[in-house]
Formats: C-alpha cells, sequence, structure tokens
C-alpha cells in the first residue's frame, strides 16, 4: 500500500478563505478532500473557493456563517453535507484577537474574542461530533487551530483575553478527545508560532524583526507550514493520536 496521506470525503475548515485557513483549505483539496469553507463576512470568499475548486480539480464550496451561532453552525453542517457529502473531517480555524492593555479591557472584548476563539470552536466541533454520532460514523477528525500562545505570553504583546482564549481551545481538545473517544472521533490541537499572515503584515516590521529574533528559526513561519500536521491528523495515518496539542512554532517553546 503507498504510504501517502489522501483524503477523502469532505473537509470544512472555518476562516478557510484568508491567511492560515487558506493554506489548510488548499492543502486539503490537493490531497483529494471536497472542501467546505465557511466564512463569516468576508466578500471574497466565493472567489477563493472557484479558485481552488479549479486549481485542484475538486468540489469546494463556500458557507456563510457566524460560528458563535450554535444552531446556525448546526444546521450549515447539514447544508455541506446535503451538498458535498459525508464530512469526514473538520478544522475550527476562526478566530480573532484583540491588543489591548489588561487595564483597558471591557466585557464587549472578551464576548468578541471568547464567542469565536472558544464558543465558535466548540459549536464547529459538536456539530460534526453531532453528526458522526447520529450516523454512526467512526472516524471523525477535528482539528482546533490554537496557538502557542496557549502555553506563554508573547513579548511585546498585551492579549491577555486572546491567549487565555487560545489556553482554553486546547484544554477543550483535550477534555473532547476523551469524551468522544468511545464513538471513534479524535481532537488534536495545531498551535502555531509566528505566521506570515494580513494580521502580522500590519504590524510595525521593526517588532516583526524583534519577535523573529527570539525564534531558534530566526523567521516568521509561511501558512503553508501549517499544512502538513494538520493533513497528518485529518488522514486515517494519525488513527491512534487524540488529545494532542502540536506546535509547529520554529522552536520557540524551546527557550
Amino acid at each position: 500500500m503507498p504510504y501517502n496521506l489522501d483524503l477523502s470525503g469532505c473537509i470544512v475548515v472555518t476562516g478557510g478563505n484568508r491567511g492560515i485557513g487558506l493554506a489548510l483549505s488548499k492543502a486539503c483539496a490537493e490531497a483529494g478532500a471536497a472542501v467546505a469553507i465557511i466564512y463569516n463576512s468576508a466578500k471574497d470568499a466565493d472567489d477563493r473557493a472557484a479558485e481552488i475548486a479549479k486549481q485542484f480539480k475538486v468540489n469546494c464550496k463556500a458557507y456563510q456563517c457566524n460560528v458563535g451561532q450554535q444552531d446556525k453552525v448546526k444546521e450549515v453542517f447539514k447544508k455541506i453535507t446535503s451538498e458535498l457529502g459525508n464530512i469526514t473531517g473538520v478544522v475550527a480555524n476562526a478566530g480573532v484577537a484583540v491588543v489591548k492593555p489588561a487595564l483597558k479591557y471591557q466585557k464587549e472584548d472578551f464576548s468578541k474574542i471568547y464567542d469565536v476563539n472558544v464558543f465558535g470552536v466548540f459549536n464547529t466541533a459538536q456539530a460534526a461530533a453531532q453528526l458522526w454520532v447520529d450516523s454512526g460514523f467512526k472516524g471523525g477528525s477535528i482539528v482546533f487551530n490554537s496557538s502557542m500562545s496557549s502555553q506563554i505570553c508573547n513579548r511585546g504583546l498585551t492579549q491577555a483575553f486572546y491567549n487565555s482564549s487560545k489556553a482554553a481551545v486546547s484544554n477543550m481538545a483535550k477534555c473532547l478527545a476523551a469524551e468522544w473517544a468511545e464513538h471513534s472521533i479524535r481532537v488534536n490541537v495545531l498551535s502555531p508560532g509566528y505566521v506570515k499572515t494580513d494580521q502580522t503584515s500590519h504590524m510595525d516590521p521593526k517588532f516583526r524583526e524583534f519577535q523573529a529574533d527570539g525564534v531558534p528559526l530566526k523567521r516568521f513561519a509561511e501558512p503553508e507550514e501549517m499544512a502538513g500536521i494538520v493533513i497528518l491528523l485529518l488522514s486515517s495515518r494519525s488513527s491512534y493520536m487524540t488529545g494532542g496539542e502540536y506546535f509547529v512554532d520554529g522552536g520557540n517553546l524551546v527557550w
């Protein structure tokens, strides 16, 4: 048997139209999966989906959904199943950040971050797990996109709510992995380090250099460098891997 990482069925990627999410959507398509991109307000999501479908010759569609709305997420997952076939894997990638001194935080900041980064991730996982339990499907894989910030405070960035939300996501993955193991549902975590995205590109160049200098590999990652571990975790080659958090951070956490 060829030792490959081909995917089958449909993979759902939240926030899959930009940044790391777009790189993961493309990687899933390249591995042979149909891809459902869930987005909230982007105007280019349909275009990104069409480009992926054309480039990799797979089915790829974009679906609008606020992942913070539990019932809406479940509805969208049912729609995806009817249009793209059985969902076999999910990447809960959607996330937001607010950089602000803690003394300036308001309740609205907490809600903005946690509704997406924690509750939205849970809603995504729950919708997939419910479909699999109801249908009797075995072998579903869920990957959360967390952050090395689940473990550390990034020097120079005042983002206590963001960091704590990622710690919550990483721990939640372990809880769900334990609870859903009886259904053969696996839950794992990708925790990136510093990555070149639209968000980080707007940072002060000197601050980016400061951050990169603290990484053993002395650079930011490309979004595509997050894909390898995710494709592995979505594939059957990781059938005995669950509850793990995998850091793709250029060695940043070794210090």
